[in-house]
C-alpha cells in the first residue's frame, strides 16, 4: 500500500493540485467567505481525477498485481493525505488570526465568518462531503467525474452559506468568536464534525471498494 500511495502522489496527483492546497491561505483574507478556500482545495483534487482519467490511470493501476479494492484504498489515502496537509495549513492560518492578528482592524470589523474553531469544524464537513459525494460518486463508474463534482459543489456551498449565516442567528454569535465563552460552543461543534468526517469517509471507502470490485473494466 505504501508503494501504491507513493505512485498516487508522484504520478497521479496533478501538479496543480499541490498549488491549490495553498488556497488555505485565503483564510487570512478579511471580508471574504473563507470557507470557499476549502472548496478550492477540493477542486484541486478534482483536477487530479481529470488528469488521471486522460492517462487511463484506473485501468493501469487495476492491471497491477494487486487487489481491486487496493486501487480504491490508495485513492482515498491520497485524498486524506492532501486534505491533512491542507487542514494543517488551515489550522496555522486560524491560529494566526486568533492570536497575532486578532486585533487587526480588517478582522475586528469583518461581518463574515471569522477564522476560528467553527471554521475548522465546517472545513472538516466540506472535506467529508468531498470524500463521500465526489469520491463515492466517481467509483460508481471509475470514469465519470462531472456529475459527482456538481453534486459536491452544491453541498459544499450549502455548508458555506450555513457558516456565513450561523453567527447572525439569535444566540449563535458565539460561533463567530475568537475568544471567551464562545470557544466552548465551537469545540462542541468541532468534535462531532470530526466524527462525521471519519464516519462518512470510512463509509464511502467501503461502498467504493464494493462498487469497484463489481465493475467490469
Amino acid at each position: 500500500m505504501k508503494q501504491l500511495l507513493h505512485k498516487e502522489l508522484k504520478l497521479t496527483t496533478a501538479p496543480i493540485t499541490w498549488f491549490f492546497i495553498l488556497f488555505a491561505c485565503m483564510a487570512l483574507i478579511p471580508g471574504y467567505p473563507i470557507l470557499v478556500s476549502c472548496f478550492f482545495i477540493c477542486m484541486g483534487m478534482f483536477y487530479s481525477y481529470q488528469f488521471a482519467r486522460e492517462a487511463d490511470d484506473i485501468l493501469y493501476t487495476a492491471l497491477l498485481p494487486i487487489r481491486k479494492k487496493d486501487v480504491v484504498t490508495a485513492k482515498y489515502l491520497c485524498a486524506l493525505f492532501l486534505e491533512s496537509i491542507a487542514f494543517l495549513l488551515l489550522i496555522v492560518m486560524t491560529v494566526l488570526r486568533m492570536t497575532v492578528l486578532k486585533d487587526a482592524t480588517p478582522y475586528v470589523s469583518n461581518p463574515l465568518m471569522a477564522a476560528n474553531i467553527t471554521f475548522l469544524a465546517l472545513a472538516l464537513l466540506i472535506f467529508a462531503l468531498f470524500n463521500y459525494i465526489f469520491l463515492g460518486g466517481f467509483f460508481r463508474t471509475a470514469y465519470n467525474y462531472g456529475k459527482p463534482f456538481i453534486f459536491f459543489c452544491i453541498a459544499a456551498f450549502i455548508i458555506v452559506g450555513f457558516g456565513e449565516t450561523l453567527h447572525h442567528l439569535p444566540g449563535m454569535a458565539g460561533f463567530n468568536s475568537i475568544s471567551g465563552e464562545g470557544l466552548t460552543m465551537q469545540w462542541i461543534l468541532l468534535v462531532p464534525a470530526l466524527l462525521v468526517f471519519i464516519l462518512l469517509t470510512g463509509l464511502s471507502l467501503k461502498i467504493s471498494q464494493k462498487r469497484f470490485e463489481d465493475l467490469d473494466l
